[in-house]
């Protein structure tokens, strides 16, 4: 017979957590207005961005929707989570009467999970708000007029409330009475890729002042390879960082220390770009996970410490303090970072004060050792943070925060920000992939560019990439350093590169294809490529540079017009045609197999359009039934969503995947197979066999 006590350890081990699994659930539901579904995917960094203040997910969406990724499709991720801190007193009158607080609105704080929204998370928004997204390009399903890049978010939420939209209540939260309008940016040039701007119009909606108020971002940063690592191992996944700070250009930043070292060689920085309103100075602090006792580290848990360290307060000093230098910084530990900008003032009722931010990364430069964080490695942190910066200047080209004369580009007369150098527009690329070649087709709109600096037509020419078969197999993948340019062709109108001309790729007549009303003007055939094997092709164009404006030849995005391809046999209806496995005999350690079982594959060939793939046993039991049609053609597996995980591999229609796991879900074991190929539309079988050796 159970004791009572034994009842009792049976309800706290076995149904508590189930109650804690539905009320979960419960709680994730009415929480409906919140939106993370959105992340920047126009670059080369994938930043998850909230419309309740804050950015990254915590891993609860990994491995499907990127944290913050970079290079997007590697595994890298750089951020748990972070969001927007505001900070200060409540006050009657401009004159500080009646003076309360200090009080402070976090967006995020220290926390294990992001999956309860509870203390620290204290931004809601309205029912039915969601992340909006637009860009400035006109290809794009979201293009709008009023988009600022390539790729903008925009989202409203506010500190207003003291509940969650399930009623709720939010432990210890002091409302400010703000509104927050917020737009993210990010562009696809590759010059400006690697970063994504965080804009802030923060407005008093209530009948008092706000006096003496910093504003922020606080950035739970963690760089480790996912592909190598899994964020769910736990704390030890998250105690690996050193961090540092750029005083010249404002940026926090986080490094890989003793992770996956060698596999994570990079940088993500939290940059402050600017205000409109006159501040006292930008401050940094860091501080590790849930530390209550040490003096300079500790985790702020009450508003009043979390103003001083808005303030600057670190052990005394606003940068390293007492007893902390920039080496101890270096040391991994599980840190988070706090850059923030102020004392504003104050804001009035209905006054606003708006504060930009950026989120950048860079891959370390040279060749010191990847724990190591020298001034050689942060060259190219201290290029992206001064690409980000000069975004935000936009006409303002010394960065005065006036409008100078010879400034004023479009004449409006105001301070226009975000107007960057543009290279050409990206050509419209198509690839058709073939039997061991494949063609490459695009068309003439990048040749009516004009800069928006020189306000010339300045087109010069064209640069074709692949990647190599192979290239996706790495457990650090960096599809810009995959890129080799195979061919160029330039204008032979000036004295101004190759003079080649376009005679070799210009088609005698556009072509267009079935459902794109496109047309394509050129042409460009690869040959002697390994069927079966992914590869990357991408077409950008290239201007002629500036040099009144100091401005090198800048090229069109190599990842805009980016495809990816697997060359192959075409579908086929012809009986003399027989079909076929590849590999055949396959090994186990085929070169192109994952590290687990999941991550194998096998392609069956010369396959009609439609038909069904039978798998038997030497005894007659069927192992696998595979339906196959020209879009169900096995891209599905687990070895693309690693190795492939946009998911828009481009395949002949003539061959299949197979992941070598059965329909009970068993691994095939060694030996002798048989399997037939019907053809759905004529009826016609035809048999084949292979061999596994494990």
């Amino acid at each position: 017979m159970l004791r009572k006590s034994s009842v009792i350890f049976l309800v706290i081990f076995i149904i508590a957590p189930a109650l804690n699994y539905l009320l979960a659930q419960q709680k994730i539901k009415k929480i409906q207005d919140d939106d993370n579904s959105k992340f920047t995917n126009i670059g080369n960094i994938g930043l998850t961005v909230t419309n309740f203040g804050t950015y990254g997910h915590g891993f609860s969406l990994w491995p499907e929707q990127p944290s913050c990724e970079y290079p997007l499709g590697s595994g890298i991720e750089h951020i748990f989570d972070g969001g927007l801190w505001i900070g200060g007193f409540i006050a009657d009158d401009s004159l500080g009467n009646n003076k309360s607080g200090p009080f402070v609105t976090t967006g995020a704080v220290d926390a294990a999970s992001v999956s309860f929204r509870g203390g620290g998370f204290e931004f809601t928004n309205e029912p039915g708000s969601r992340v909006i997204e637009r860009s400035s390009l006109a290809d794009s399903p979201f293009f709008n007029p009023d988009a600022v890049s390539h790729q903008d978010f925009v989202m409203d939420y506010a500190d207003t409330s003291r509940t969650l939209s399930n009623g709720e209540f939010i432990p210890n939260h002091n409302p400010l009475g703000v509104t927050v309008h917020q737009e993210t940016y990010a562009w696809n040039f590759p010059f400006a890729n690697f970063f994504v701007i965080m804009n802030y119009w923060i407005k008093n909606v209530s009948n008092k002042f706000i006096d003496s108020v910093f504003v922020g971002l606080w950035t739970d940063t963690v760089v480790r390879n996912t592909n190598v690592t899994s964020p769910r191992i736990g704390g030890a996944f998250y105690n690996k960082g050193g961090n540092g700070y750029l005083d010249s250009l404002h940026v926090a930043y986080e490094f890989d220390a003793t992770g996956d070292v060698g596999f994570t060689d990079s940088y993500i920085g939290i940059q402050f770009l600017g205000a409109n309103a006159k501040y006292d100075s930008i401050n940094f602090v860091s501080w590790q996970f849930r530390n209550t006792t040490d003096p300079n580290f500790f985790a702020p848990q009450e508003d009043i410490h979390r103003y001083r360290k808005m303030y600057g307060y670190f052990g005394g000093d606003n940068r390293y303090g007492h007893g902390v230098s920039p080496e101890v910084l270096k040391q991994p530990s599980n840190r988070s970072v706090l850059i923030t900008a102020g004392p504003f003032k104050h804001i009035a009722p209905g006054d606003s004060v708006n504060v930009t931010f950026a989120i950048v990364a860079a891959k370390k430069y040279g060749g010191d050792p990847p724990s190591l964080d020298t001034e050689e490695q942060k060259k190219n942190l201290y290029i992206n943070a001064g690409w980000a910066l000069r975004a935000y200047n936009g006409e303002d080209k010394n960065g005065n925060g006036v409008l100078d004369p010879g400034e004023d580009q479009n004449g409006d007369g105001l301070l226009t920000r975000y107007v960057l150098p543009a290279p050409p527009l990206s050509p419209k690329v198509k690839v058709v992939p073939l039997s061991q070649k494949v063609e490459i087709y695009w068309d003439k709109r990048a040749e009516s560019s004009i800069d928006p600096i020189s306000s010339k037509k300045d087109f010069e020419g064209y640069r074709i990439y692949r990647t190599n078969a192979g290239f996706d197999l790495t457990a650090s993948q960096n599809l810009l350093n995959s890129f080799v340019k195979v061919a160029e062709f330039d204008s032979a109108n000036n004295n101004i590169g190759f003079n080649t001309g376009f005679g070799q790729i210009e088609l005698d007549k556009p072509v267009e294809f079935p459902g794109d009303t496109t047309k394509y003007y050129y042409k460009f055939t690869i040959e002697n490529l390994l069927n079966g094997w992914q590869y990357v092709y991408s077409v950008t164009a290239f201007d002629e540079g500036d040099p009144e404006n100091k401005l090198e030849s800048l090229e069109s995005s190599l990842l805009a017009g980016a495809t990816r391809i697997l060359p192959g046999t075409p579908p086929t209806s012809d009986e003399k045609v027989q079909v076929g496995v590849y590999p055949n005999p396959y090994y186990g350690t085929a070169f192109w197999d994952g590290n687990s079982e999941r991550l194998r594959k096998i392609y069956f060939y010369n396959l009609p359009a439609e038909c069904e793939i039978t798998i038997y046993t030497l005894a007659g039991d069927v192992v696998k039934r595979i339906y196959h049609n020209q879009q169900s053609n096995g891209s599905d597996l687990r070895w693309f969503e690693t190795f492939a995980k946009d998911g828009n591999q481009i395949m002949t229609g003539g061959e299949h995947a197979w992941d070598l796991v059965t329909d009970n879900d068993q691994a095939i074991a060694t030996g002798l197979y048989l399997f037939s190929v019907k053809d759905v539309k004529t009826g016609n079988i035809k048999l084949g066999k292979f061999l596994i050796i494990k």
